[in-house]
């Protein structure tokens, strides 16, 4: 490198300069396990030169059926500017707050104190990577944000005003979902304001169904979440869906691991319930949503491939996927959000006014 030319800077350096614009005295709260210690403590450097005050915290590694540790709700209470969830499978899950949800006056519930103090109050900017790896963070994150803004918003935008979307795709999947109420959200890389944040790496526009209206046939032929981790799928998973719900999944070994995890998701709802885990009446309705379509996705990051890592694989160019349980609009709760990815798919969205747009053929973005 010559004595003249610019130093490209680190992926830390990136997301505490760029991503999150973190400034000098701003309190960062970063969330890690052992597993996670590199890139946390990578943050923690990088928050440190840009004249930030880092705390970085560890709890051991959790899983989506865990709660997160009360200490570390305490920390997210106290509402720093900026929080770094760095979590080898998951952050956990807020028992306190299943049990006595947040509830706005509009009727809103949040039954988690970082989606409450995130989206609700937007007193932080956050970035949560569950299950990123090094290598990943090395590769992904060093992209074009402002062409990757633009794609984010202009894909999310032809959402506006949508009656339906119709997704099909080479490997069978040909499902319609209904949109009326729903908006779109991006993952642009871009929390530098409170109240935003998103995955490292960034990269997707993404939207929950309706519940109850997704119709139609979904064939996983990506990768797919598990309760134990993200696998490139050997065999496809063909899932029938009716009024918003799985009624039906065949396909190889990998089908009846993924019906045997939402089938434990079910179990473990009514369990929680009546061990006091859950409100009386919440375990039914967790149990039904273990099932459910909970978001539609579309990655659009240059530099994500599908590699058997769902943080990655749903950021990848050529791609959407699909969740099955938990949605982001807060009305489909649930134990579960498994994320699943579609190859090469052609998504056209239906407007109100009976007009069409087709945003991706064949897996070519077309806005």
């Amino acid at each position: 490198m010559g004595i003249f030319e610019k130093k490209e800077k680190t992926p830390a350096q990136t997301v505490v300069e760029d991503v999150c614009k973190i400034k000098k005295d701003e309190k960062v709260l970063i969330i890690a396990n052992p597993e996670t210690s590199y890139i946390s403590q990578e943050l923690y450097k990088a928050s440190i030169a840009a004249g930030a005050k880092p705390v970085l915290a560890y709890q051991p590694k959790k899983t989506s059926g865990d709660f997160c540790e009360e200490s570390i709700v305490g920390a997210i209470k106290s509402e720093p500017d900026v929080i770094f969830s760095i979590s080898e499978i998951k952050l956990g899950k807020d028992e306190k707050a299943i049990q006595t949800p947040y509830v706005m006056e509009d009727g809103t519930k949040y039954d988690n104190t970082f989606d409450w103090i995130l989206n609700r109050k937007k007193t932080i900017r956050a970035v949560w990577t569950p299950g990123l790896t090094e290598d990943m963070f090395n590769r992904t994150v060093n992209i074009d944000y402002k062409k990757l803004g633009e794609n984010c918003a202009k894909l999310c935008k032809k959402f506006e005003n949508a009656e339906s979307v119709h997704v099909t795709a080479p490997g069978g999947t040909d499902i319609t979902i209904g949109l009326k109420g729903r908006k779109g959200m991006v993952d642009d890389g871009d929390f530098s304001k409170p109240g935003t944040g998103g995955n490292i790496p960034a990269g997707e526009t993404f939207i929950s169904p309706a519940v109850g209206t997704s119709e139609g046939i979904i064939v996983y032929d990506g990768s797919m979440t598990f309760s134990d981790g993200d696998a490139i799928l050997e065999t496809p998973i063909t899932c029938r869906v009716e009024k918003g719900f799985i009624t039906a999944i065949s396909g190889g070994d990998e089908a009846k691991r993924l019906l045997k995890d939402i089938t434990q998701a079910e179990k473990d709802s009514i369990k929680m319930e009546d061990s006091g885990k859950l409100p009386k009446g919440q375990g039914q309705i967790y149990s039904k949503n273990a099932r459910n379509i909970g978001e539609l996705g579309i990655g659009l990051n240059p530099a994500a491939n599908i590699t058997g890592n769902m943080l990655e694989d749903e950021k990848a160019f050529r791609t959407c996927h699909f969740a099955v349980g938990e949605n982001y609009d807060g009305d489909a709760p649930a134990l579960i959000h498994f994320d699943g990815v579609v190859r090469e798919p052609t998504i056209i969205i239906k407007y109100t006014d009976g007009t069409e747009a087709t945003v991706l053929e064949n897996g070519d973005l077309r806005i």
